[in-house]
């Protein structure tokens, strides 16, 4: 995800993974993840690890997933343009700094609705930077609330999917809606839509799946008078095959290279 047009913009990558625990049950699961934000003279880097559980209830479906992840935080203090360069309060060379730190959330899927809860950086994590522990960041703690409902139509390959989020940390918020026009067939998914977030931005999305390779691409226009064409331009790439490395046989997957 990049904003296009702007010095120093922010550049944000993110690259996950996850599975089933097919040894202690489907209801199981584990993923991997990492990502890199860099905003200004900062840099945040997230490694994490989590772990969720499913469970069927109310006719519907309740989840649950903790993350344990570790934050590296880099300053450019090179960078800072200041009158004093003797200025105790910021470094004039690249720091760094690390700290532990628990995600955690909750969700529930009906049968055509669902609603959830999370909370990030739950531990709100003091980061101290360079060695001589001078310089510290506080990483303030971000509660979401998301729900959203699907809306069928007579055509049973096509469908709505409205969403809406709201994200605080409880001191600003912002929130989006969303909706999304889903074409479902045996072959494949396609899907374009529109989001809002009010008074922030206004954004248009497209994107779909085949053969296991998921692919999406959305443009965020700020409505904040900077401009259409300095927007946020943001890709997403995915892969997904059926992997059980507990069952005899050999598993079916093809190559990416050969779909």
């Amino acid at each position: 995800m990049q904003l296009m047009g702007y010095e120093h913009a922010p550049v944000t990558m993110a690259v996950t993974a996850d599975m089933p625990l097919w040894m202690i049950g489907p209801a199981h699961g584990v993923g991997v993840g990492f990502v890199n934000d860099k905003i200004g003279l900062f840099e945040h880097k997230k490694f994490h690890f989590q772990y969720a559980y499913h469970q069927k209830l109310w006719g519907g479906r309740l989840s649950a997933g903790v993350r344990a992840a570790i934050l590296a935080e880099t300053f450019d203090g090179s960078g800072v343009d200041m009158e004093m360069a003797s200025d105790p309060a910021f470094p004039t060379s690249e720091v760094n700094g690390t700290a532990f730190d628990l995600d955690a959330g909750i969700r529930y899927d009906g049968r055509r609705w669902y609603t959830g809860f999370s909370v990030v950086h739950a531990l709100s994590p003091l980061v101290e930077l360079g060695d001589e522990k001078v310089n510290e960041y506080e990483v303030p703690q971000t509660f979401y609330l998301t729900g959203g409902y699907n809306i069928p139509f007579r055509n049973p390959l096509l469908s709505m999917q409205t969403s809406a989020i709201v994200r605080t940390n409880l001191q600003a918020w912002r929130g989006d809606v969303t909706a999304r026009l889903v074409y479902k067939s045996p072959k494949g998914r396609m899907y374009a839509g529109l989001g809002y977030s009010p008074t922030i931005s206004t954004s248009v999305f497209i994107g779909g799946d085949l053969h296991g390779i998921q692919l999406g691409y959305c443009y965020e226009i700020y409505t904040g008078g900077i401009g259409a064409l300095q927007g946020t331009h943001e890709i997403s790439i995915g892969y997904m095959t059926d992997l059980n490395l507990f069952k005899k046989g050999k598993n079916r997957h093809q190559s990416v290279r050969l779909l």
